[in-house]
């Protein structure tokens, strides 16, 4: 789903705004509920089959980040770490590096491995690297280890920056998982830096992709005029 889709502006964030706002409005528990299972389902809407793979690095990290505080006081948290690291940077490889390795080793031994049919999830780097930043955290101890994994899981699968970044650390947001208060001067403000994305993204952005776009498709350098080269190169910064 995009930020920018018809569904999005027209259905999803109206919805949910208007129960975040009302049947939600009591409690912090429901409302941080409800931003969790919107979250999913902002997530699930291109693939589903990629939430399981989103929700298997929530669940290992959130053990991760349980075991690490747990082994401090022993000295052994370090290993845990290492083990944290690997297995997310694992799953960061599988995914969007393997065909890579494979194509490269292809090249090298004439087609001694087969590509696989592994898709990219999308925002996989996002929420992978935020994922490990959280038990880095735990680990240095400039974070106290989250016990509850639905906090964990909202932490990391936060619709806002899900599939586009930033990359937010859990210390910035701590405190706000637990407690928030949502004044009209902090809504009008956000609602003012939304429209303002929004318009570089569609006004700007999407035009000048067209020109980017359209010098990529071009093979042959013969084809590309200079004038043409540095167009698109100022169309594909901004």
């Amino acid at each position: 789903m995009l930020f920018s889709s018809l569904f999005f502006l027209f259905a999803f964030l109206p919805i949910v705004l208007i129960l975040y706002n009302t049947v939600c409005r009591k409690t912090i528990m429901a409302q941080n509920l409800l931003l969790l299972l919107a979250s999913l389902f902002f997530y699930a809407w291109g693939e589903p089959k990629f939430v399981v793979v989103m929700l298997i690095s929530v669940t290992a990290n959130y053990i991760f980040g349980l075991i690490i505080s747990k082994k401090a006081m022993g000295g052994t948290s370090k290993h845990y770490l290492i083990l944290a690291i690997l297995f997310n940077l694992g799953i960061l490889f599988v995914f969007k590096y393997l065909n890579f390795a494979i194509s490269n080793i292809d090249k090298l031994f004439n087609d001694l491995v087969s590509q696989t049919e592994i898709a990219l999830p999308i925002g996989i780097s996002f929420f992978t690297f935020q994922a490990m930043s959280y038990v880095i955290d735990v680990y240095k101890g400039t974070v106290k280890v989250q016990r509850n994994p639905f906090y964990v899981a909202l932490y990391i699968s936060f619709f806002p920056q899900l599939i586009a970044g930033p990359i937010v650390r859990y210390s910035t947001i701590e405190e706000q998982i637990q407690d928030r208060n949502v004044t009209f001067e902090g809504f009008s403000e956000g609602v003012r830096r939304f429209i303002v994305g929004f318009l570089k993204k569609v006004l700007l952005a999407n035009n000048l992709a067209f020109i980017a776009d359209q010098a990529f498709s071009i093979t042959g350098t013969s084809e590309l005029s200079v004038t043409f080269a540095w167009l698109e190169s100022l169309a594909y910064t901004l």
